[in-house]
């Protein structure tokens, strides 16, 4: 007999690889951090599709200490939930909102480095920056978030992730950008900075790299990381183009149907 973990992980990552949504998972997987992370592991381990990278989430830090949580988490991307710029996201009644991030290209060669990433070390490891969409929502019949949980054994609840023109990283103020995204069609405009990201974006890079390093993760070329939304968790009011500007980085477009 399988285990309610093992019953539960199959149900997601088919979910998952035929874009289907299902029933609400037992909350046991939902309420704890720690039970949601195991539920986590265990479906990206059943899971053989390209990895194209991480992604930080719950990294505003007004999130944390509303749920009471010591830190963000992380989760695995993989190259289907990664789409060109532009290009078209279908939403359905279980996505949460659409985010605007800064992402970093981190060089294989990190996976071989010694020791902590720390923020004086970090930027030899990061070839490119980019701004980033990503699309969140649940493969669940369920809405909002009452926990990390929610969040973390979904997948990190990432749908889909486009990313923007890359430019060759450099060392900018990015704990003090202006971000903005808005959709023309309904005249939708939420403003943000990327102070608001676990004190800046390269120090949320710093935590995943860590984390990822101790989780013992390894790929064979270079990869992204996603260093979570400038803007919060916005409401897709209504379909259509949505752009995300970030200062000195660029813009980024997600077409919703």
């Amino acid at each position: 007999m399988k285990s309610l973990i093992e019953k539960t992980s199959d149900k997601l990552v088919n979910a998952f690889l035929k874009n289907k949504i299902i029933a609400p998972i037992p909350s046991k997987f939902c309420k704890k951090i720690n039970e949601a992370q195991k539920l986590r592991k265990l479906c990206e381990s059943k899971i053989k599709l390209p990895v194209i990278g991480f992604k930080a989430a719950g990294t505003g830090i007004p999130l944390i200490k509303k749920l009471k949580e010591k830190e963000p988490f992380y989760a695995t991307v993989y190259s289907k939930n990664v789409l060109k710029n532009g290009k078209s996201v279908k939403i359905n009644k279980s996505t949460l909102g659409i985010e605007l991030e800064v992402c970093y290209k981190i060089k294989r060669s990190f996976f071989s480095s010694k020791g902590v990433m720390t923020m004086r070390n970090i930027s030899k490891y990061i070839s490119h920056m980019a701004p980033c969409i990503e699309v969140v929502g649940y493969r669940q019949r369920k809405k909002g978030i009452t926990s990390f949980g929610d969040l973390c054994s979904d997948f990190g609840a990432n749908v889909k992730f486009l990313i923007g023109p890359q430019k060759k990283y450099k060392k900018i103020n990015i704990g003090n950008l202006k971000t903005k995204i808005s959709n023309k069609k309904n005249k939708q405009i939420v403003n943000g900075n990327t102070n608001t990201v676990y004190i800046n974006p390269l120090n949320s890079l710093r935590f995943v790299l860590n984390k990822i390093k101790r989780d013992k993760k390894i790929l064979n070329k270079d990869f992204w990381v996603f260093t979570g939304s400038s803007v919060g968790v916005v409401p897709i009011n209504d379909k259509g183009i949505f752009t995300g500007n970030i200062d000195k980085l660029g813009s980024v477009k997600a077409r919703i149907i």
